[in-house]
C-alpha cells in the first residue's frame, strides 16, 4: 500500500537529542572524555567571568562547539552555527536542547576569543592529550612531524613595498592595486594588515600566498596530535618547530621521529641527535651534499616502520 505524502505539521516532539544519537556513535566516547576534562577546568572558568551581569555563552559549550568544528572541518563559525541550528547530533554534543536558539556567529566568535586569550583552549587540549597518555593510548617513543601552510587572513592587495607610503585608496572597501610587472618578495614587501604573514607556496608551480607555517607532532600508536606550533613561513619553520616540540617531550626513553624529505638536512639531523632523538626522516639524496641520513639509521627495521607510519600522519586525529 502506498503511503501518503504528508507534509511536516507536528509541533511537539517527545524525543530528546540524547535519544536521537545511537549508542555506538563515536562522538559518545569523545563526549565522555571531553566532559571529564571540562569538569577539571570548572574552577578556572569561574575566575574568568564576573559574578554579576548578563550570562555569557557557557565556556563548556564553546569548547565543545570548537571541537566539533575541528573534527568535521567546518571552515567558519557562521557555517558551524548554521549546522548546529538543524543538526541534532551537534546540538546533543554541545549541550543544546532541540528548541534552544543557536548563537549569533559574531557573539560566538567574541566569546571564543576570550578563551583563546586566556589560553584555556590550549590547556583544554593539553588535558585531553594527558588523559590519553594515562590510558596508555599514546606512544612516548615514536613520533612523526608534519607541517603545512595556513593561509593568512590578509589579502594579496595588502602586500606592498615596505618603504613606500600608501596613497589614498580610490575605494576604501576594495581599492584598486596594480601589481603588473612588479617583483614582490618578503625582503622588499610586507602586508600592511598582517606584517608577520609571509609570502609562501606549498611546492613548485603552486601559487604563492600570504601564510603561516602550521606544524604538528603526532605519536605513532594511534595517530594522536600531542603538540602543535605556528611559525612564520620563513622556509625553515617546519624544522625549527619540530625541534622545539621534540625538545619539550618528557621522559628518558630513546625517541624516534619520522618526517618527509623536507626534514632531511644535516643541521636538523645533527640537532635531533643532540636531543637524543633518532631521525627517521625520508632521505633526500637529490639535495646538495646528499642525504643527512646514513646507514647507521637506514639499516634498522624501525626506520622502515617509521616511514610507513609517517605516510599516514596527515590522517591524524586531534588529541
Amino acid at each position: 500500500m502506498r503511503g501518503d505524502d504528508e507534509q511536516q505539521s507536528h509541533i511537539f516532539s517527545y524525543l530528546s537529542p540524547e535519544a536521537r544519537v545511537r549508542k555506538d556513535h563515536r562522538l559518545r566516547a569523545i563526549r565522555t572524555m571531553v566532559d571529564e576534562v571540562l569538569s577539571q577546568l570548572s574552577r578556572r572558568f569561574d575566575t574568568m567571568y564576573a559574578r554579576v551581569g548578563r550570562p555569557s555563552i557557557a565556556p563548556e559549550k564553546l569548547l565543545r562547539a570548537q571541537l566539533l568544528q575541528m573534527l568535521y572541518s567546518i571552515r567558519s563559525e557562521r557555517l558551524l552555527m548554521e549546522e548546529m541550528d538543524y543538526n541534532l547530533l551537534f546540538r546533543w554534543f554541545v549541550g543544546l536542547n532541540a528548541d534552544d536558539p543557536v548563537w549569533d556567529a559574531t557573539v560566538f566568535t567574541k566569546n571564543r576569543d576570550r578563551l583563546l586569550e586566556a589560553d584555556v583552549a590550549k590547556e583544554f587540549l593539553a588535558r585531553v592529550v594527558e588523559q590519553a597518555r594515562t590510558r596508555d593510548l599514546t606512544s612516548d617513543e615514536h613520533f612523526t612531524v608534519d607541517g603545512t601552510l595556513l593561509e593568512a587572513w590578509a589579502g594579496a592587495k595588502s602586500f606592498q613595498p615596505k618603504d613606500k607610503k600608501p596613497s589614498p585608496p580610490d575605494d576604501r572597501g576594495n581599492p584598486t592595486v596594480n601589481f603588473h610587472g612588479e617583483r614582490r618578495s618578503n625582503e622588499t614587501h610586507e602586508s600592511k594588515t598582517d606584517p608577520e604573514a609571509l609570502l609562501a607556496r606549498k611546492s613548485e608551480g603552486k601559487e604563492s600566498k600570504l601564510s603561516y607555517s602550521g606544524n604538528l607532532l603526532v605519536e605513532n600508536r594511534n595517530g594522536l596530535i600531542v603538540d602543535a606550533e605556528v611559525f612564520q613561513a620563513n622556509g625553515t619553520a617546519e624544522r625549527d618547530a619540530a625541534l622545539i616540540m621534540l625538545e619539550q617531550l618528557s621522559g628518558t626513553k630513546p625517541v624516534t621521529v619520522g618526517g618527509d624529505k623536507g626534514f632531511d638536512t644535516f643541521g636538523f639531523v645533527a640537532e635531533c641527535r643532540k636531543l637524543r632523538v633518532t631521525p627517521h626522516v625520508a632521505q633526500n639524496e637529490k639535495r646538495r651534499g646528499g642525504s643527512g641520513i646514513d646507514g647507521r639509521t637506514t639499516r634498522h627495521l624501525g626506520y622502515a616502520l617509521s616511514k610507513e607510519r609517517g605516510s599516514g600522519s596527515k590522517n591524524a586525529s586531534a588529541g
